[in-house]
């Protein structure tokens, strides 16, 4: 996939509800939305130095994190992804991890290498030999989604992110997390090809978006400490 263009604002629950209505007409739900929203748990990894929490906290251009993402918590399809940043821009590779390796990585163990891995697989195989990157930290939050084939566009609505730092509670049916922002607020996610299409960048003008630089991964690990 190749670098795609992502803004992100942190807006109230007000401002959703304007927006919500306002591109529903003109957009469609995402394919993993069946009601509202759909549920993600993350579990995100880094190395024995906190090297990707730092970036963030620098504010360093290219990076890029590891995790595991499940939905509406189904067990059975686990979603390895690398999300890498490069010059503001953003990409993401994913592949699916089998159940044994993440327990490896929950137990602060590494999977034993197979020829057959992925390349995702391999890659956060090599970074866990070499630099330890092991799981950190769990992110939780239900999600709203909207596509437009008109430049690829996703527009997201992340509500209620929480954080928990028990990795090995991944599986569970529910977990004990912190809430990451003020009740009310939450966080707005644009992302497109090379261009917006200009009817959409006028629905998503409302007058009071702060955009932000906000990291889920970043603000639960600040939140845990």
């Amino acid at each position: 996939m190749e670098y795609r263009h992502e803004m992100k604002f942190l807006v109230s629950e007000r401002e959703l509800e304007i927006l919500h209505y306002r591109l529903l007409p003109v957009m469609k739900k995402d394919m993993h939305q069946k009601g509202n929203s759909y549920l993600i748990r993350s579990m995100y990894f880094d190395d024995i130095n906190d090297s990707c929490k730092r970036e963030n906290e620098d504010g360093v251009d290219n990076r890029r994190k590891f995790r595991i993402r499940l939905y509406d918590g189904r067990i059975d399809v686990l979603h390895l992804e690398k999300k890498e940043k490069c010059r503001g821009m953003t990409r993401k590779n994913s592949a699916d991890i089998a159940r044994y390796d993440c327990e490896k990585y929950m137990s602060g163990e590494i999977p034993v290498y197979r020829p057959n891995m992925t390349g995702i697989e391999k890659e956060l195989y090599s970074e866990a030999m070499t630099c330890r990157m092991m799981p950190k930290c769990i992110v939780e939050y239900e999600r709203s989604a909207y596509i437009d084939p008109r430049g690829n566009v996703r527009i997201t609505f992340d509500r209620n992110i929480a954080g928990c730092e028990k990795v090995n509670s991944f599986f569970d049916e529910k977990i004990y997390k912190i809430p990451v922002l003020p009740k009310g607020q939450h966080i707005l996610e644009v992302k497109y090809d090379e261009f917006l299409p200009q009817y959409l960048a006028e629905l998503l003008e409302i007058g009071t978006l702060q955009q932000t630089s906000f990291s889920k991964y970043y603000y639960v690990r600040e939140t845990l400490n």
